[in-house]
């Protein structure tokens, strides 16, 4: 039975709507996402490292809005690898290949077991939030009041026609920051994609929804 006055799960969640490969959060401002590869730092040699720090820093300094840099660890789920090789096996035609790709599914199988396969993905959240106006007193207090009753007396069409062309806006120096960014991390020596609508409502079913699945984030095209 509801509890009266119990908020829902959504309640807690900030996003509106994830709307051209851009995420809206219900306070109006703007969210990118980038994914990114990774460099194995241990392998690089001290001058490689050196020169992979300074860069990093110099991208750290160019900054003049702020990032977020968020990494997933997620336990790989090794079924379908396993189904892979399964099907391998039924095809293999020597008695020979069938004993190498059989001991092979079960080295698979007993090293899994014990071992936890992590698979982590990076991402770079790019932020972009036009200013609100919050002051309720003095001489903005008018001018809300003004605003608010022009947006009653106009049509529903004119004020989501001035929503479209804050987005569009909003969203044009959205694309500049993350034009920065992508430079930024190339120079770094990392590959790096930008996450489209499809591929950000995946992240965050599956950041929400933990337990239903454990395969990494997979980028289309």
């Amino acid at each position: 039975m509801p509890v009266a006055g119990a908020k829902s799960t959504q309640d807690f969640v900030p996003i509106k709507e994830v709307r051209d490969g851009v995420i809206v959060l219900k306070d109006g401002s703007l969210r990118a996402i980038i994914m990114t590869s990774s460099i194995n730092f241990a392998l690089k040699s001290e001058d490689n490292r050196a020169a992979i720090i300074d860069q990093f820093q110099n991208f750290l300094n160019s900054l003049d809005f702020s990032i977020q840099i968020f990494i997933e660890s997620r336990k790989l789920d090794i079924k379908p690898y396993i189904s892979l090789l399964e099907d391998r096996l039924r095809k293999q035609e020597t008695e020979l290949m069938k004993i190498q790709t059989r001991e092979y599914i079960e080295f698979i199988k007993s090293f899994t077991e014990g071992t936890n396969i992590m698979a982590k993905s990076f991402f770079v959240v790019v932020p972009f939030g036009a200013s609100v106006l919050k002051s309720k007193k003095g001489p903005m207090a008018n001018l809300t009041r003004i605003t608010d009753s022009f947006l009653k007396k106009g049509s529903q069409e004119t004020v989501t026609q001035k929503q479209a062309e804050n987005f569009e806006e909003s969203k044009i120096q959205l694309q500049q920051r993350l034009a920065v960014v992508d430079q930024g991390l190339v120079r770094c020596g990392l590959r790096t994609v930008r996450l489209g609508s499809e591929e950000l409502i995946e992240l965050f079913y599956k950041l929400f929804n933990p337990g239903e699945t454990e395969k990494a984030i997979q980028i289309s095209g």
